[in-house]
């Protein structure tokens, strides 16, 4: 009696552990939405069968520097996967990359890679980042189709995250997405067809792919869309005023 006694007591303390950890390996983090990254692409059902990466855009974390897009996590692999003929946005030379964070976690720098060149780095010195973060990057007079590796270095931790952004630098042709994702460049694209932004008054949703200008629905208010992002839960109009502007 005494050793049934004992295994129920250790398989209920494993049941509590389990049920303690499972919200921290699930927590959201962060991802570049505009242009977009492959990992947003995924959550917009832009690119099928994408796996577990099209529900958690914003969970690509692994040890500080690595050069590939999935932060070595073996469900992620399809990201690195470059011949399933990405998307890819057509920019200037003049590219501001959009991030969401989802956990807003002190950062010491953002880099950016293309090939073994790193183009740019922003020093945030420990601080800790809004829930959106903007970086304007020169591509330093590259052309054609490019991809280009985004790294946000955590500072309290020896993790950073990882998004890869498939560019068309310099326009013309080789985009095999007629529609991209808009981009906020100096010379920006024309807003994509009003088919793709949900319509005037429909409730949000997570889920859905919002575009600039998206009208929606919560709470019995009304809000417009600030940034293109893919919603997820916990990003509710009333919570994230950096991507919903109430009407």
């Amino acid at each position: 009696m005494r050793r049934t006694v004992v295994l129920v007591v250790t398989t209920a303390a494993t049941v509590v552990s389990a049920l303690l950890v499972a919200p921290q390996a699930a927590q959201a983090h962060g991802y570049i939405s505009s242009p977009p990254s492959r990992q947003a692409l995924c959550a917009q059902r832009a690119v099928p069968d994408c796996g577990q990466i099209q529900y958690e855009p914003q969970s690509v974390e692994g040890p500080k520097g690595l050069r590939n897009c999935h932060a070595n996590i073996g469900h992620f692999s399809v990201l690195s996967d470059d011949s399933r003929n990405w998307p890819a946005t057509s920019v200037g030379q003049q590219v501001t990359f959009n991030w969401v964070l989802t956990a807003r976690h002190a950062t010491s720098t953002w880099e950016y890679y293309i090939g073994n060149s790193r183009i740019a780095v922003f020093d945030d010195g420990g601080r800790q980042p809004g829930a959106t973060v903007s970086h304007s990057v020169n591509m330093g007079g590259r052309s054609g189709r490019q991809k280009l590796l985004a790294i946000w270095n955590i500072a309290d931790t020896a993790n950073a995250f990882y998004a890869c952004v498939d560019l068309q630098i310099g326009g013309g042709g080789g985009n095999p997405n007629p529609n991209p994702t808009p981009t906020r460049t100096n010379n920006p694209p024309p807003p994509p067809p009003p088919t793709t932004a949900p319509p005037a008054g429909g409730t949000w949703r997570a889920g859905t792919a919002y575009q600039v200008g998206s009208q929606v629905t919560y709470g019995g208010a009304t809000y417009r869309c600030q940034q293109a992002h893919t919603a997820i839960a916990g990003w509710e109009p009333p919570n994230v005023p950096a991507l919903w502007q109430r009407v």
